[in-house]
């Protein structure tokens, strides 16, 4: 039975899903629960006036995904800590799960064509893959 549980919190409908399932989990197994969301660092050179736009849209669309994470932990009397970090989406995360002991990822399941997960990969397959604990894919 799981005690600390980390939930992927990206802001999309899949992502709230999967973190329904994880406040279920830490409520049944008085766990703790923890969000955490990935600004990806970004894949192209800009001016520096374009990087801090696409931060702080990133920031307000974060901000927006962690509130409403709160709102449903509280709606069901569950604590929740939230975190973001910067980096690479499935580096990050596999980091952020040795260093601070997780022993269960619940994430939801984003599907892509085919042809998308073969060249670019798919997150959800990597973490399933690299992640040091068990992992939950909800869809």
């Amino acid at each position: 039975m799981p005690s600390k549980i980390l939930h992927g919190l990206d802001g999309s409908e899949n992502s709230f899903k999967a973190l329904g399932e994880a406040i279920e989990l830490a409520k049944a197994f008085g766990a703790e629960l923890h969000t955490v969301s990935v600004e990806e660092i970004p894949h192209y050179a800009g001016t520096v006036g374009e990087v801090l736009e696409e931060q702080a849209t990133a920031e307000q669309h974060f901000a927006e995904a962690i509130a409403r994470s709160r709102h449903m932990a509280e709606e069901q009397g569950v604590q929740i800590q939230s975190h973001v970090i910067v980096g690479h989406e499935v580096k990050s995360i596999v980091e952020f799960i040795k260093k601070h002991n997780f022993d269960l990822l619940v994430i939801g399941f984003m599907g892509h064509s085919a042809i998308y997960d073969r060249v670019m990969g798919s997150t959800c397959q990597s973490l399933v893959r690299l992640a040091p604990c068990s992992v939950m894919v909800v869809k």
